[in-house]
C-alpha cells in the first residue's frame, strides 16, 4: 500500500493524516484529486459514518481508503454536538459559527468538561469484509473566549488543564501526538505493520 484515498476533503485533516502516514511511505490524496463528491452522513454514530465515507471513496477510486468521522462531545450536552459537529450550524459548514453556537449553549453550563473523539476506518475495497477500525479520545473542556490561531474546528475553545493551553496553542507536531486523530491514528499504523500491507 504506497498510496491510499482519504475520503474527506477537509485540508486540515488531510495535513494532520499525511504527516502521520508519511514515515510509512504512505502518499495520502484527498477524494477530490479522484473528482469523488463527498457522501451523506446520515448515522448516528461516528463508525458508522466513518464506514460509509470509506466504502464510497474506495469505490470510486478502487484504491484503499482512509476516512475518519470525529466530533466534539460535551458532557453537559449530553455528548453534543457528535457526529453533527462540522454541520451544528447547518450548510454551508462554518468553524466561526459552530463555534459561537457552542459558546452561546455552554454560557449557562458550570461543567463544561469535553472530549475529542475519532474513529478512523480503513478499507482494502469498497466491499471489504474486515475493515480495520481504530478510535482515539481527547480529553479537555472548553473555555467561552477563543484561544490561539492553530488547528481548525472547536481547537480554539478546547482547553487542556494539563498544558494550560487551547488546541489551537499547541505546536502542529505536539497536537498531532496528544490528539484524538493522533491517538487513533497510531493504532491504525500499529494495525497496518502487523498486517504488512
Amino acid at each position: 500500500m504506497k498510496k491510499l484515498v482519504m475520503a474527506s476533503n477537509n485540508l486540515g485533516k488531510l495535513r494532520e493524516i499525511s504527516h502521520l502516514l508519511e514515515p510509512l511511505g504512505i502518499e495520502v490524496l484527498p477524494q477530490s484529486a479522484f473528482n469523488v463528491a463527498e457522501v451523506d452522513e446520515p448515522h448516528c454514530t461516528f463508525v458508522e459514518n466513518a464506514l460509509a465515507k470509506a466504502r464510497h471513496a474506495s469505490k470510486w477510486t478502487r484504491l484503499f481508503s482512509l476516512a475518519d468521522d470525529s466530533g466534539i462531545c460535551v458532557k453537559a450536552l449530553n455528548g453534543k454536538p457528535g457526529v453533527l459537529s462540522a454541520r451544528y450550524t447547518g450548510e454551508p459548514r462554518s468553524d466561526e459559527r459552530n463555534n459561537q453556537k457552542l459558546v452561546d449553549m455552554l454560557r449557562s453550563q458550570a461543567d463544561r468538561r469535553a472530549y475529542y473523539y475519532c474513529v478512523i476506518v480503513l478499507v482494502r475495497h469498497a466491499e471489504d469484509p474486515q475493515p480495520i477500525i481504530c478510535d482515539g479520545t481527547w480529553q479537555g473542556e472548553l473555555l467561552l473566549e477563543p484561544r490561539g490561531g492553530g488547528g481548525f474546528g472547536y481547537d480554539p475553545l478546547f482547553f487542556l488543564p494539563d498544558l494550560g493551553k487551547t488546541a489551537a496553542e499547541l505546536p502542529f507536531a505536539q497536537k498531532n501526538r496528544a490528539s484524538h486523530r493522533g491517538k487513533a491514528l497510531t493504532r491504525l499504523i500499529e494495525r497496518i505493520r502487523e498486517e504488512e500491507f
